[in-house]
């Protein structure tokens, strides 16, 4: 008897998706039987596109069916070759022509304040992220895909790598947890995946781990590019290995924390105040100041309570933070006004700067600002100011000669 293995989603609110049913035979050709709202405008398309996948997997016979709420190309594409993989194993992949300027990179210097976690097997979501403006888009194989759909999300967000438009945001995933994350690498590093977030890392040989594969990979890749690596600190081991973490490999970028399994581990509930997390917040923020790399603190899971979100990013960048994760679209605006300089801490720069640079130019070896010394790093975190203020619009460009 032929088996049927069924592949994608299909139902209720699902949208720009499609399912798969695959039956293959022994006779009879190929049978594609398509149900879609825009068969009349896209249907010869669709059909045209599946059976080439098909015969790129030298399958000759067979019965598809199709469920289709919308799903672009690459949807489609990644969910047939999913119900395939699981009939006929294959080392082959059906890519298609990336759609999108993946040569582009971001700098270790990049702002970061803003990332934006997407389910790795939900592509509605997917499709007009970038809109939104996050400083990166996180398509995420881990906690929020189910353990029977790891596979397709591999091929979905392997596809999204080179098709989806993020306007400009970094493309940024989180695999799963070691050692079994070490096989999500495979279907991103090779499609211009810009950062790898590691959950739950709790040593530095984790971090080399990742970068020995992701080397392995690139070794074959004609033009491989800088993956940066994100550890996502997320146990009580990992916060108390922090630093070791931090300064792990030179391709670190940034630790980030996340309280909820944090707080599982310590075996206290999270509340909204976080007295039970301020130590671990507060060692991971020394670690990555001395490590000389980014902070950031854990998403703020009440997508409806902007009033608290406000206070939690207010209080998360007096500790030292640099920006947090969302979860929601409605969430980025309020992080990332949250985390730029306001008014005053500009004003300040601006007058430490003058202050230092009139002092240089005449050869001061002491520089004052009214009552206050102004030292090296005084300046140093002048200068980072300025250069948020400026890369968000706050200042201009021009901001010296405005002072004169």
């Amino acid at each position: 008897m032929a088996k049927t293995v069924v592949a994608g989603n299909h139902g209720g609110d699902i949208r720009s998706d499609c399912q798969v049913e695959l039956t293959l035979s022994d006779r009879g050709g190929l049978r594609i039987d398509l149900d879609s709202k825009v068969d009349v405008l896209f249907g010869r398309h669709i059909r045209q596109l599946i059976a080439e996948i098909l015969v790129f997997f030298s399958i000759k016979h067979a019965k598809v069916v199709v469920r289709d709420s919308g799903a672009l190309d690459f949807v489609i594409a990644a969910r047939m070759e999913a119900a395939i993989k699981k009939l006929v194993p294959s080392e082959k992949e059906y890519l298609l022509p990336p759609k999108i300027n993946c040569a582009q990179q971001r700098g270790r210097e990049a702002r970061r304040c803003t990332r934006l976690y997407l389910p790795g097997n939900t592509p509605k979501m997917m499709i007009n992220a970038g809109l939104h403006k996050p400083d990166g888009i996180i398509l995420d194989l881990e906690d929020s895909v189910a353990p029977e759909k790891k596979d397709e999300a591999r091929l979905l967000v392997r596809n999204a790598l080179t098709q989806v438009d993020f306007y400009g945001a970094e493309r940024m995933v989180r695999i799963n947890r070691l050692p079994y994350g070490l096989d999500d690498l495979g279907y991103v590093v090779p499609h211009y995946v810009q950062v790898i977030l590691i959950p739950k890392c709790e040593d530095g040989q984790q971090v080399h781990q990742v970068n020995k594969k992701i080397n392995e990979i690139s070794q074959s890749l004609q033009q491989p590019g800088e993956i940066f690596i994100m550890p996502i600190l997320e146990s009580a081991l990992g916060i108390e290995n922090a630093f070791a973490i931090a300064g792990a490999a030179g391709n670190v970028i940034a630790l980030a924390i996340g309280l909820e399994d944090l707080t599982a581990d310590l075996g206290v509930t999270r509340t909204r105040e976080g007295k039970e997390s301020l130590y671990a917040r507060t060692r991971l923020v020394n670690a990555c100041k001395a490590a000389g790399i980014l902070a950031f603190d854990s998403v703020f899971s009440d997508t409806s309570d902007e009033e608290g979100l406000v206070q939690a990013v207010r209080e998360s960048k007096s500790l030292g933070f640099n920006g947090m994760g969302c979860i929601h679209p409605r969430q980025i605006k309020a992080v990332l006004n949250g985390y730029l300089p306001d008014s005053e801490e500009i004003r300040k720069a601006v007058k430490i700067m003058l202050a230092w640079e009139e002092a240089q130019a005449s050869g001061k070896a002491v520089v004052a600002l009214g009552t206050k010394m102004i030292d090296a790093p005084v300046v140093k975190q002048a200068i980072r100011i300025i250069e948020e203020a400026v890369d968000a619009g706050l200042l201009p460009v021009t901001w010296r000669e405005e002072h004169d």
